[in-house]
Parts: structure tokens; sequence; C-alpha cells
């Protein structure tokens, strides 16, 4: 799945429609409180100007490796000029279609002064409907007609008018896109036959009008609302709760947040459905397109700013994700292996100590997945080595031992066995190939007869010479080289 993550994110043109704004962040530091008045006095160090609003999301489309066109209206002033100059410093595949519809609109310009976190806010903007007709309508739909979904990114500052939504989701929806919104203000009724709304709880409870403290009354106000405005789905983002995720069809789940730190919750709406359509969009199951968000939106919180998400450390996380996920207990591995037999996988099994791991064991290892879909592996654990080994064994503890085997690509699942031998631990997995190496003949194989009858078979997998731990670790106590 990680493996093709990238290029669902390259292979896929989103299309963001909605209210784009310049966001200035001006950074210092405070040692003093100002004797005019008692507020802090900032020492400014440095300034920068991104995109904001409906920019942001076409910053982390961009991070994630997106081809993504936005498409919105300005002011012919300065911060106008400047909202141009942000898409070239992106160094992605976006495009920004901005249109002056009307002489009297003010781009709209949020300028936060940090030290390091927020402390003031200044914005200046003129808040007045987009003129729909003639370039606004054609770029729109030019740029939905080139896109593969459409993003609706609502900041209640113009753009998002009734009429210009119901032109962009009925035009959407004739083509076969869907359409993702990230919705403001009590008026939603705008939104119907979106194909996903992303509302966070206090927009929610605002638009249900009633007070919603449960999960169970936040699923039913979302259900209803799906019902009633012909949505597809409805995502709640809750903050520290994580997020409700509720289909018109089937059950809903809520997603716990990750974040460790929380440093500027600026813009992680924008990273959450960037991440969410643009997985959606490719085809991405939605359990796991919502966990994706879920993470992504966890690393943007623990920066300061608004900061986008970058593709590398969304796999980042999903790779660590991944390693720790494969170290199993007994029933772990049991109930997935339900799930693996369910898919017709071709289960295999093989075990070790694994104490330093040497070209030989990356052999055995690759040459077991080659005869499988899925390889178990059972590790003995500390103890266990230290009967069959002596006390100066494990080199590496359990722990350590585990982490090594589940960051190797061709091992599905880790699982430690207390016994001298792993016969308890075959007997209860049973898989269908059994494999050891050539050192062994098939009757010497513990768990050989147990396998073969259930109907699996046995593999002996060819040795690499001269290499074994025994050895290294007898290498290094007299000081000798190790054979490259």
């Amino acid at each position: 799945m990680i493996e093709s993550l990238s290029n669902i994110f390259t292979q896929t043109k989103m299309v963001v429609l909605g209210d784009v704004m310049l966001d200035t962040f001006v950074f210092g530091h405070v040692d003093r409180i100002s004797p005019e008045a008692p507020i802090p006095v900032l020492a400014v160090t440095h300034q920068q100007d991104v995109l904001g609003g409906a920019g942001n999301v076409l910053r982390n489309l961009g991070g994630l490796g997106c081809q993504a066109t936005l498409v919105s209206v300005k002011g012919q002033d300065e911060s106008g000029r400047k909202l141009h100059q942000q898409v070239h410093n992106l160094e992605t595949q976006a495009q920004l279609k901005l249109l002056c519809d009307r002489s009297d609109r003010v781009t709209t310009h949020k300028t936060r002064y940090m030290a390091p976190q927020q402390l003031l806010r200044v914005d200046q903007e003129t808040i007045l409907p987009a003129i729909w007709e003639g370039a606004l309508k054609e770029a729109t739909l030019a740029a939905i007609a080139q896109g593969n979904g459409v993003i609706l990114s609502d900041y209640a500052k113009g753009f998002c008018t009734p009429q210009v939504c119901d032109a962009v989701i009925k035009a959407a929806r004739l083509a076969g896109k869907p359409v993702f919104v990230d919705p403001k203000g009590a008026d939603w009724d705008r939104y119907r036959g979106a194909t996903l709304l992303t509302p966070n709880k206090k927009e929610l409870v605002t638009y249900a009008g009633r007070p919603l403290e449960s999960i169970g009354a936040l699923e039913a106000a979302s259900r209803q609302i799906i019902e009633e405005l012909g949505l597809e789905a409805l995502l709640v983002t809750l903050g520290a709760q994580g997020m409700l995720f509720v289909p018109k069809v089937g059950s809903a789940f809520l997603e716990k947040a990750t974040a460790q730190e929380v440093y500027d919750v600026s813009g992680a709406g924008d990273t959450v459905i960037s991440v969410l359509s643009t997985l959606m969009v490719g085809g991405v199951p939605p359990e796991k397109a919502v966990h994706m968000a879920n993470i992504a939106a966890g690393i943007v919180v623990g920066k300061i700013g608004t900061a986008p998400i970058y593709v590398d450390d969304l796999l980042h996380v999903l790779d660590q994700e991944c390693t720790t996920e494969k170290i199993m207990t007994l029933p772990m591995v049991l109930d997935r292996m339900a799930k693996w037999r369910r898919h017709g996988k071709v289960v295999g099994f093989t075990n070790g100590c694994f104490d330093l791991i040497h070209p030989g064991h990356l052999s055995l290892l690759t040459q077991a997945r080659g005869q499988c879909d899925v390889l178990i592996v059972g590790v003995n654990s500390d103890a266990s080595i230290k009967r069959l080994k002596g006390e100066t064994r494990p080199i590496h503890d359990e722990q350590a031992r585990l982490t090594v085997l589940a960051a190797l690509s061709m091992v599905d699942a880790v699982v430690v066995f207390d016994e001298d031998t792993p016969e308890k631990l075959i007997t209860a997995i049973t898989p269908q190939v059994l494999i050891k190496g050539q050192d062994y003949t098939e009757d010497q194989v513990v768990g050989a007869g147990h396998v073969k009858g259930a109907g699996g078979r046995v593999f002996l997998a060819s040795l690499v010479p001269g290499r074994s731990t025994t050895l290294t670790v007898s290498l290094m106590q007299d000081d000798k080289p190790l054979r490259s």
C-alpha cells in the first residue's frame, strides 16, 4: 500500500475552488512588556508570505505531489500580485487562475505575529459575492473538465455563493467527478449534492442547531444531514478526539487523533481535505484514506504556521506504523490469518533466533517469501535463546530483534515463542508452507508432520556458506575480520 501511495498522488489531478488569501507570518521574540500599555513588545526577526485559505489546499496538494489547479478571485492590489509569486515558489505542478471579478474587491490578507506562537492576527479584506458569469464561469468549468476531483474550500469570503456552488457541484457530478467540501457558516444548502463534507464539531453543531455531546449524537446528526443534502458521507473533525467518518451506507467509525504535540492548528482542515479527497479519488477505501488524513493532520499541527503536508513526511510515519503493526502476539496473528485466508493468501512460516541479522538470514527470508504470499516469522524469546545458546546470548534483546525483522519488506508478521522449539506456534498457525534451511532434512524440521498432515508442504532454503550468528560472534571475540 505504501509503495502505491506516491503513484496515487502524482497521477491524480485535483481542482480547488474557493477563497484564496495571502498569509503573512511575522516572526520574532518577546523580552519585555511595553511601557505604553500592558502588551508584549515583539522584536521582529523575519517574515514569510504564503498562500492561505484555498491556496493552502493547493500547497498541500503540491506537497503530496498532485497536479492541482486553483481557481479563485482577488483584488487589484499588492496582496493579489504577491499570490502569483507564491505559486512560483511552490516548485510543483500547481496552476493558479486568479480573476479580478470586480473592481471593489480587496484581496484577503491575514497577518499573524508569532513569538513563536500567535500573539495577534490582523485581517485586511472585503467580503463580496463572486460574479459567476463570464471569465470566472469559463475558467472554473474548464478546470473541472480537466480534473479527477473537485475541492470546494469555503472560507466565507465570497467565492462560494449559492450560485457558484450549485453550478460547480452539478457540473462535476454530471462529469462523474466527486466534490469534497470544507464548509463554513450555517447555510449548507448551497452544498447540496456534494460527495463529502468535512466540518469540524463546532460547525456541525451550529448547522444542526442543537448540542451534540456524544459520538452517537454526532453520528445521528450527520446521517440526518447526509439525507437532507443528498451527500454520500460526512467527515467530522473532532480535534483531540480525532475524526468521525459517517457514510450514507454502512457503519460509521471513529479515527483517534495522532498528534503528540500541538503547536499551531492553522490550516489543519486544509491538510485533511487534501489528503482525504486525493486518496478517495485514487480509489483508496474510506477507512485507509481517513486514517492517512488523520496522520497528516497530526504532522502539520506539530509545525508552526499554516504548514502543508509533504509526501515524504506521510510515508515516513506510515512506514514506522507498518513496522510496529507487524509485531504481533499469537492471538493477533491468528486474527490476521483469518483475513489473509479469506482473501486466498498462501501463508508461510519460518523461525529462528535472528540475533545478528546477516546475509544468510536475508537469503533465507527472501527465499521463504518467494514460496508464499504472506510470511510469518517465529522468533525465540530471550529466555529461549539463553537456554539454547548460553548466558552470553542473545546479543540483541527481544524487542530489538523483532523491530529489525519487522522493518524487512519480505516479512509480514513476527511473533515470539518462549519454548525451545516453535512446535506449539506452528500447530496453532498451521501454515501452508513451512520453511527451514538446507542444513536440516525434512524429517528434522519441527512441525513438518503437522503441516504436511494438514495438506501443506516443507521448503528447504539454500544456505549462504560461512554465515551464522555463532560464527560472527566467534570471529568478533577472536578480533578477526568478517568476510565481505
